[in-house]
């Protein structure tokens, strides 16, 4: 690497101390990543935040597995910032790693990062998101239609054909967002249901869910069920149904089977989640990257449409889980433990005393 490199990496790793997370290494220094002959393969991963709950477990996994395969990991959380996001894929490539994955806050703000990444000669995964137009080298995901499309399925058998529904999703600027609406949106037209509100949380923050039932309660207040974009969304959602005595009552649904959906789930407050195993969706991302990274080409025959571009597509499937399949997919997966799952029931779903729970949990 030439001193301008180095001293050009120098700055940035100072510029994102604060912000950096290295899987297994000391905070990043000019030290961190000397001469490529000297190191191992090096893989940046930006993720957008640590807002929704399974970032930081995709992100454990993925650090493990490359770790496991001779790779280290320089990992960046931009907190929501566009601007921060860009300036770490440049820094990313200022520091001349080896692969880059991105999970993007924008479905386009990043076209031209990936673009200076790939001219830099830097492969680059987009991981759960898309990034449009960008001609990323691997796209890898879950089906996010079917996503959609298992939450609309999963009301309709609820509430029936003509029920009313409103909308708590994430922001448009998340390509996701859009592709889970069309699974959703097709189901729901095909049962006749009416759509009396829709809302989409800037940045995923669950706070505006809470905010949007109280502000607009009149129009919930007619609905059937919500529809939540994730499992925070429908723990914002539940907990402003709760403090109206309506909690379960209205019932939510949502994605990523967090924790406290599941506990909501057996509590009968929260309809259904979707499963999204993310421990094989980070493992194989890892060893993508590795392969990428060693200049190995991906043999894969599926492609995703990026808008100008037809780009390697993995996509994992999902589940759809309710009060009936709880223990098989979540608690025999091993993906959440049994006791913390009905924390607050007993095995027959019925709710715990209170003192008695909290004498249990001390």
């Amino acid at each position: 690497m030439s001193i301008t490199k180095k001293l050009s990496a120098s700055v940035a790793a100072i510029s994102f101390a604060l912000s950096f997370v290295s899987c297994g290494n000391d905070p990043v220094s000019q030290n961190t990543f000397p001469s490529r002959a000297e190191t191992p393969l090096t893989i940046g991963l930006s993720f957008d935040s640590y807002v929704i709950e399974r970032w930081t477990r995709d992100r454990d996994i993925f650090c493990s597995t490359a770790n496991d395969l001779g790779a280290e990991v320089n990992v960046q959380s931009a907190n929501g910032e566009m601007e921060t996001q860009i300036s770490q894929i440049q820094y990313f490539i200022d520091l001349e790693v080896d692969a880059i994955v991105i999970v993007t806050i924008d479905a386009d703000e990043l076209r031209d990062s990936i673009r200076a990444a790939k001219e830099a000669g830097i492969p680059v995964i987009c991981y759960d998101r898309i990034v449009r137009n960008a001609d990323a080298d691997l796209y890898i995901s879950f089906d996010n239609e079917v996503v959609g499309a298992y939450m609309a399925e999963a009301i309709c058998d609820e509430i029936g054909d003509g029920g009313n529904i409103v909308e708590i999703t994430g922001p448009e600027s998340d390509y996701n967002v859009a592709q889970v609406m069309d699974g959703f949106e097709s189901v729901c037209e095909e049962h006749d249901e009416n759509i009396l509100m829709s809302y989409n949380c800037d940045n995923w923050r669950s706070e505006l869910a809470y905010d949007f039932v109280n502000d607009n309660f009149d129009v919930v207040a007619d609905a059937d069920i919500i529809m939540c974009g994730n499992d925070a969304l429908a723990g914002e959602a539940v907990h402003a149904l709760a403090e109206r005595g309506l909690a379960g009552q209205i019932k939510v649904v949502g994605q990523d089977a967090d924790l406290e959906a599941c506990q909501r789930i057996v509590e009968g407050t929260q309809l259904m989640t979707v499963y999204k195993p993310v421990e094989k969706l980070a493992k194989m991302a890892a060893e993508y990257a590795v392969k990428l990274a060693n200049g190995e080409e991906l043999d894969l025959e599926t492609t995703f449409n990026d808008g100008t571009y037809d780009i390697p597509y993995v996509a994992i499937e999902s589940v759809p889980v309710d009060q009936d399949n709880i223990d098989e997919i979540i608690i025999d997966s091993g993906f959440h433990q049994r006791e913390d799952v009905y924390m607050n029931v007993d095995g027959e779903g019925n709710e715990t005393d209170s003192d008695e729970t909290s004498e249990e949990t001390r």
